[in-house]
């Protein structure tokens, strides 16, 4: 095989690689944002000529269906990669997987550092660190993940790619067992369990949420196209706190707080613009905290989780709720 038809290949799959797999159109890239990124590998081509080129690659991509048009009556056009079979491609796979555990906790406040990881942990092109090198690892305690029925996680993420109905066989918590088709809007991993935000049979609303491992058996229906919720954006589901990682009220947050967790608070803030001060010397606390906060479920167990290492000062409701949490625990022991 000849050298140029090698580097013909490798080019044909580096320009595949920068695609994202899924996205809304305009989130994928046209011609223009290909060529920052990977237009040097269209080596010693001028700026016209190498524009050709990659539309030529483009055109081939899309021919042999390893890419596809996301708006294909929109100018610019923008594309995205095509996965018929997540296990095909491990390379893929591990990108969208990891992808979808990050989803949950997309709408928090994240600090450069972590993006730094990321790219380090997902980079196909540039320095990269591997598991082996680079461990990321939470600060509470990790449950371990549902099992979930053979093929249920392959044809819930080829019902997203492809935009196909998904027929399912689920048990409801009450037990009861049900057949229906689900058209996937998106899926979010909500600690230990995947959900799928999907609209059911001929509903045009609600969009609902379904757990994957109560789904006993997930078949695609390649010739039939789901149907998009009117209004649906997953960011502002999420939001809303329909994945429990909800924005919720904002409230003044005031604690007391001593030990580990003093520390953990002068360095890693529960918001930006928190204000700390020294307790008194008699205090039995350390630190006094004032933040502007979201009042969700991830809060409250935040702060039951901390146990006597922190006090709730306000708000008088938040404290209330603590008190009484806190005393029913005492009297199971």
């Amino acid at each position: 095989m000849s050298a140029a038809h090698l580097s013909r290949i490798e080019r044909l799959k580096q320009l595949e690689a920068c695609l994202p797999v899924e996205g809304r159109a305009e989130r994928c890239p046209d011609v223009s944002r290909l060529l920052d990124l990977i237009g040097d590998i269209y080596e010693g081509a001028s700026e016209s000529a190498t524009r050709r080129a990659l539309q030529r690659d483009l055109k081939e991509l899309v021919h042999d269906g390893r890419i596809a048009v996301v708006n294909p009556n929109g100018k610019p056009l923008r594309y995205r990669r095509v996965m018929d079979d997540p296990d095909d491609d491990p390379a893929v796979w591990n990108w969208l997987w990891k992808q979808v555990l990050t989803q949950a906790g997309a709408t928090l406040p994240r600090r450069q550092l972590d993006r730094v990881w990321r790219y380090l942990l997902t980079t196909t092109d540039g320095p990269k660190l591997d598991d082996s090198r680079l461990r990321i690892l939470p600060d509470t305690l990790r449950l371990q993940s549902v099992e979930l029925h053979d093929g249920v996680l392959r044809a819930v993420i080829q019902s997203l790619i492809q935009r196909r109905v998904l027929r399912v066989r689920y048990l409801k918590p009450t037990g009861e067992r049900r057949e229906s088709d689900l058209h996937s809007q998106a899926l979010v991993q909500r600690g230990p369990i995947p959900y799928l935000f999907a609209l059911k049979d001929d509903e045009d609303a609600p969009v609902r949420l379904y757990a994957l491992h109560r789904m006993t058996r997930a078949e695609l229906l390649p010739e039939v196209e789901a149907r998009a919720a009117d209004g649906f954006d997953l960011d502002a589901a999420i939001a809303d706190g329909r994945a429990d990682f909800g924005v919720g009220e904002t409230i003044d947050l005031e604690l007391r707080v001593r030990g580990y967790l003093a520390e953990v608070l002068r360095v890693c803030p529960l918001a930006s613009g928190q204000r700390l001060e020294d307790e008194p010397p008699d205090s039995e606390f350390e630190l006094r905290v004032w933040a502007r906060v979201p009042s969700t479920g991830q809060l409250l167990r935040w702060l039951l989780g901390a146990g006597d290492k922190l006090e709730v000062i306000a708000p008088p409701d938040l404290r209330r709720v603590v008190a009484a949490q806190t005393r029913k625990a005492a009297a199971l022991y």
